[in-house]
């Protein structure tokens, strides 16, 4: 059995609804398990969790919290995401040249450059003995199926997380570092014309 998280590209939207609807129905077989599964749509670069469901558990605001799927989706939609765009590959995959930004791409850039905006996706964690099974019921709609091994996945998201707080830890000591005299000069200037602007509103009286 091999733990899988499957990214499914729909052409149709309604149809993603569908398809989740039917995986809903039957996640436990001989042939595959599914832990977890939501519908995604990428807006602005961003992507939204629709609907969704984890094995055994009903829908609700705390479903995805601590989940492997809610995680991904948090870092694609995140500060590293949205402010490296492309370059996120590059620095969770540990690539130093830019020249090897395709051989180095982390599996958490090519899911995300995998849904294009306005695109509707499921993304689903399962465990498979043959491919074939989830495959086939996936395939019923018109779709695009990419699979990433579930572990690697789990720990580039580990690896992502830890460079948010090292992003935030570091913008928040340059801040620090960056109050200068000319940062003071500038809150002089604004106070001033802070002051200035409300004087100016109180003339209107």
């Amino acid at each position: 059995m091999k733990e899988n998280l499957i990214l499914a590209n729909y052409k149709v939207e309604s149809e993603a609804y569908q398809a989740l609807s039917e995986l809903k129905r039957d996640t436990t077989n001989a042939n595959y398990t599914i832990s977890q599964a939501v519908i995604v749509k990428k807006e602005n670069d961003k992507l939204t969790i629709m609907d969704g469901f984890v094995n055994g558990t009903m829908n609700g605001d705390d479903t995805w919290k601590g989940s492997l799927i809610g995680s991904l989706v948090g870092v694609l939609g995140g500060p590293l995401g949205v402010l490296l765009g492309g370059s996120m590959g590059m620095l969770i995959g540990g690539a130093v040249d830019a020249n090897d930004m395709v051989d180095n791409a982390s599996l958490l850039e090519k899911a995300g450059d995998s849904i294009l905006n306005g695109e509707t996706a499921i993304i689903l964690l399962a465990q498979e003995e043959y491919e074939t099974a989830l495959t086939a019921k996936l395939n019923n709609f018109e779709v695009s199926i990419t699979r990433f091994d579930a572990a690697e996945v789990a720990a580039e998201v580990e690896h992502a997380r830890e460079l948010e707080k090292q992003m935030a830890k570091e913008a928040r000591e340059k801040m620090r570092e960056e109050r200068t005299e000319e940062f003071k000069e500038t809150v002089s200037k604004k106070s001033e014309e802070l002051k200035n602007w409300f004087s100016h509103l109180g003339k209107k009286e």
